[in-house]
């Protein structure tokens, strides 16, 4: 019973950074704003102002959704006392498997909240939108792309996160040569902002019958998703608009009218595009929104005061210049340039178990 000892000590050493993390999280003082926007919800006329009732049940969605959070956490480290002291006084050693599992998940599940507190960017708490572009070597870069949008995905089901295809260009022979996604969530800007940059690819190619080793590279962008036009304007004679017929993913209806659009911010040089919905209408809306987050994260990161001081910079897809590398072969290994961590199980983080690089990242910037 030595090990279940043992255990209660761990379990018991969880308890400081439990309200460490109340005290982080400001839970009584987000309780105390609850219960005032409640009851400014219920007033008469609360309705007549649609934009503050609009931003008082958001804010009130917010701040419950980080409540219970932490409350689930708190009773998961009670019943693990519990069956830790059940264990011990009937002396039932089969349960120590469940106390290990749960006590792993446990203690890993803190230091992600921990780590969510740290996330204090005005767009933090935003959803995301993530593009992918292969850089400079046709089927194999397209090829790596797609693996990144896939690991990507499989991230935000992970996190129980929804995500929607944005836009979609297949690749020449494989792959893709560019998509972008949103990523709905809490804080789901704030934990992959940091995965803005370009990673690269070392493996023996499937697509060289030499069997030689190759050498990719793709970019992946993330900005957050901005709801509130007011936020940021966009002039309309700086934007430039074209139409195009849709290819790729989206089915036959895509294809037959020019429904896709791709909008040039003249000023920045920025451009994006959208394909995937069914109307040109449609697509002009979310292209909107994907520019006003670019935007919005390049005044954020470089601390501008207006929209108007800022210029599209375009990152080389090259050697050099990148964040991450996976090495597939001649031993398998990921490691991030920034943060020096590391994993050596490839096919966990090819399926989306990113948590770790995320959680060095933050780490680091913490003490910034």
């Amino acid at each position: 019973m030595l090990e279940f000892e043992e255990y209660k000590q761990k379990i018991n050493a969880l308890k400081p950074t439990l309200v460490t993390l109340s005290t982080a999280l400001k839970t009584e003082e987000a309780l105390k704003e609850i219960e005032e926007l409640e009851a400014e919800s219920s007033k008469d006329g609360f309705w007549n102002d649609m934009e503050r009732s609009q931003k008082v049940l958001k804010r009130i969605k917010q701040l419950k959704a980080k409540c219970d959070s932490y409350k689930k956490l708190k009773t998961r480290y009670e019943d693990l006392i519990t069956l830790c002291q059940m264990a011990i006084e009937e002396g039932d050693e089969s349960l120590l498997p469940e106390l290990i599992e749960e006590y792993d998940k446990l203690e890993k599940d803190l230091e992600t909240a921990r780590l969510s507190t740290l996330l204090s960017g005005e767009y933090d708490s935003s959803n995301a939108i993530v593009s992918f572009h292969a850089g400079a070597g046709g089927t194999e870069a397209q090829d790596w792309a797609q693996m990144l949008y896939r690991m990507y995905t499989r991230w935000a089901e992970r996190h129980g996160f929804k995500y929607k295809l944005l836009d979609y260009l297949d690749g020449d022979e494989a792959g893709i040569k560019s998509a972008a996604i949103s990523i709905e969530g809490e804080n789901a800007y704030g934990f992959l902002k940091s995965e803005s940059g370009v990673h690269r690819l070392v493996r023996v190619s499937p697509f060289d019958a030499s069997g030689r080793r190759h050498t990719s590279f793709a970019a992946v962008e993330v900005t957050p998703e901005i709801t509130d036009d007011a936020e940021i304007e966009i002039r309309p004679e700086d934007l430039k608009v074209d139409t195009y017929r849709s290819s790729g993913a989206g089915g036959q209806h895509v294809n037959k009218t020019e429904s896709a659009v791709r909008i040039t911010h003249i000023p920045t040089g920025i451009v994006v595009s959208c394909q995937v919905e069914r109307s040109q209408h449609q697509n002009r809306e979310t292209a909107m929104k994907m520019l006003r987050s670019k935007l919005a994260e390049i005044k954020e990161r470089e601390h501008l005061e207006k929209i108007e001081d800022i210029k599209g910079v375009q990152q080389k897809i090259e050697w050099g210049s990148q964040i991450r590398s996976y090495v597939f072969m001649p031993y398998t290994l990921v490691k991030d340039h920034r943060t020096n961590y590391e994993s050596g199980n490839i096919n966990a983080v090819m399926d989306g178990d990113l948590d770790g690089f995320i959680n060095a990242y933050l780490s680091m910037n913490a003490g910034k």
